[in-house]
């Protein structure tokens, strides 16, 4: 079923959908075209195209409503559920063409035989369905229906003649694709024109009054950030580190800066992602888990895998490694440094961002560039002039990574990106030889908060927080301000990584096909029983009766008895919390980690 066509032959998507709900079914048509669309059947799921009827049912909708797109179904254990996007906020555009946010999606439930459903299929239905609401409240969802945001503009810019009129699934990249898993359906049915392939990641400030417009010596320029998330390794911060067996790392990310200006488009990629080894670092009450590396007869080809597919796809690679070198980071850090040492195409540099930069040395990231300076001049970025001739292109690129690949990621990525951007603008004659944006005060603050939102942005998608150290790139130095909101954040990450994101986890691996569900088997089968409730209520209720008979203690010898013992039963309960603590947070129930 074939979407709409813009008049230079590039695919679109049909954008503005009405959903009619039936006793029976559903009914997802176009607006534009009311004779394309499809109905799924309320009992099981079935999907039916329309083949062109435009009333193929004489009964009337219970209710009529408007939604922004499929998103794509999933199957559980008792039917389909069908999510749809049902608001939107476009956010800029992209070549032109308009790009939105998902402000809100909603499963459509297809699942009436349910109730012939054993016990424990009901059971386990209630947690799928569950794991469904924490889905559709996923941050950082984007789409386009008239163009694919899922290729950089390098690559992009390279495909062959007749790309962009295939369907828009076709076009894309399948890695940041967050809906790929969710799709199979829609493409057996051939929905094409349906089908939306949407990006996890970034993409800030494209357009008046919300691009950052540069206007330097009078030459207006638009700077954009696109970030791609990874859907292969997808997951919480806790529960998803480093790689996989087939070198697929947690926090993938592919980072591209775009900017226009007197005709001129040039854009610099860079890639950040986990440690490419097998290592974890398991959630037990403690403020910092400690770090594992695990001992696998594998992690040489798993690294090996990990930079091949790199290599292949961007060229020679700089990995900085921005960990400490001494402690748990530094173990891990010197099991890196050994695998990628003996890797061609990879240049290994190490940097202990705290001991170099510290909280407030911003300006000390200049010992790292002078490390790399040449080799990542020589990689370059792609420059392409008014005509769409490519005047340059980048041969390289730099992949950072920290232990979670957030803070000190991205502060470095921008002080690399403030280089390269420096070094654009010289190029195509804005600045001089001896200038730089950091000259310009305006402007170079403009630059230094858009890559401050950037950093809060991927921040909460894999830690459920905004970024640490937003400071040190917003203003080159940390100020009272930011250290209060750093200290909240590390505090909610602190809540989140202990007895939340066990559940978040359990819903990515559910909506990324990691977890398939089957019939035949059920992950639930023993019910894992949470020991927090009863150990809160004993140390609390201890403390409690602790200060209350303490108070009482002078009256008589009993009292302090009394006293002593519920403190002895608090410390016991403490003490048993602390030495169990991995017992008392919220894990994954569905995949193992690896």
């Amino acid at each position: 079923m074939d979407g709409g066509s813009c008049p230079s032959g590039k695919f679109k998507l049909y954008e503005q959908l009405e959903l009619q709900e039936f006793q029976d079914k559903f009914v997802i048509k176009s607006v534009e075209a009311p004779d394309q669309g499809f109905s799924i059947d309320r009992r099981d799921g079935t999907i039916e195209p329309l083949n062109g009827d435009s009333s193929s049912s004489s009964a009337r909708p219970t209710k009529t409503s408007t939604i922004y797109g499929v998103a794509g179904t999933i199957r559980l254990l008792a039917g389909n559920y069908v999510l749809v996007i049902t608001s939107r906020t476009e956010v800029g555009a992209f070549l032109g063409f308009p790009v939105y946010r998902v402000t809100s999606m909603k499963f459509l439930s297809c699942n009436e035989v349910l109730k012939n459903s054993t016990l424990q299929e009901k059971k386990d239905e209630a947690y799928f369905m569950a794991l469904l609401k924490t889905v559709q409240s996923t941050p950082g969802l984007y789409f386009s229906y008239q163009t694919d945001i899922t290729l950089n503009f390098q690559r992009r810019h390279k495909l062959m003649e007749g790309w962009m009129a295939k369907p828009m699934w076709k076009q894309a990249d399948p890695r940041f694709v967050w809906n790929r898993n969710l799709l199979d359906e829609l493409i057996e049915y051939k929905l094409d024109g349906f089908i939306i392939p949407i990006l996890q990641g970034n993409i800030l400030k494209l357009l008046i009054p919300y691009a950052a417009q540069l206007k330097l010596k009078g030459s207006p320029a638009t700077l954009m950030i696109f970030s791609r998330r990874c859907t292969r390794r997808l997951g919480t911060r806790m529960w998803r580190r480093g790689a996989n067996l087939e070198g697929d790392v947690a926090n993938f990310i592919e980072t591209e800066q775009l900017v226009e200006c007197e005709g001129f488009r040039s854009s610099l990629l860079q890639i950040r992602g986990s440690i490419p080894l097998l290592w974890e670092q398991i959630v037990d009450l403690s403020y910092k888990p400690q770090l594992k590396v695990i001992d696998h007869e594998q992690t040489s080809n798993v690294v090996e895998r990990h930079f091949f597919d790199l290599f292949q796809r961007y060229g020679e690679i700089i990995a900085v490694d921005l960990t400490d070198k001494h402690g748990d980071e530094g173990q891990l850090s010197m099991a890196f440094s050994a695998e990628a040492q003996n890797l061609p195409n990879v240049r290994y540099v190490s940097f202990d961002f705290h001991h170099v930069c510290g909280n407030s040395n911003f300006e000390n990231l200049k010992l790292l560039y002078e490390q790399i300076s040449e080799q990542f001049e020589k990689q370059g970025y792609l420059l392409i002039d008014a005509k769409g001739s490519i005047l340059e292109e980048q041969k390289g690129i730099v992949r950072s990574n920290c232990i979670d690949c957030l803070d000190r990621t991205n502060v470095t990525q921008s002080y690399l990106a403030q280089k390269s951007l420096d070094a654009q603008l010289q190029r195509i004659g804005v600045l001089d030889s001896s200038e730089c944006i950091s000259m310009f005060a305006e402007d170079y603050q403009k630059f230094r908060a858009l890559w401050a939102e950037q950093g809060d942005e991927i921040s909460l998608e894999y830690a459920g927080t905004y970024a640490l150290k937003g400071d040190l790139v917003r203003y080159g130095k940390q100020t009272f301000g930011g250290i209060l909101k750093d200290g909240m954040s590390a505090l909610s990450r602190y809540y989140l990584n202990n007895f939340h994101d066990g559940i978040r986890q359990d819903a990515m691996d559910l909506i990324s096909g990691r977890y398939t569900v089957r019939r035949d088997s059920s992950p639930f089968q023993t019910d894992s029983f949470s020991y927090l409730p009863v150990a809160s209520a004993l140390l609390i209720g201890g403390l409690t009766l602790t200060s209350v008979t303490f108070q009482q203690a002078g009256r008589n010898a009993q009292q302090f008895m009394s006293s002593v013992l519920w403190a002895g039963v608090a410390a016991g309960v403490a003490a048993v919390v602390k030495a169990n603590g991995r017992q008392f947070c919220s894990r994954p129930r569905l995949c193992r980690l690896v």
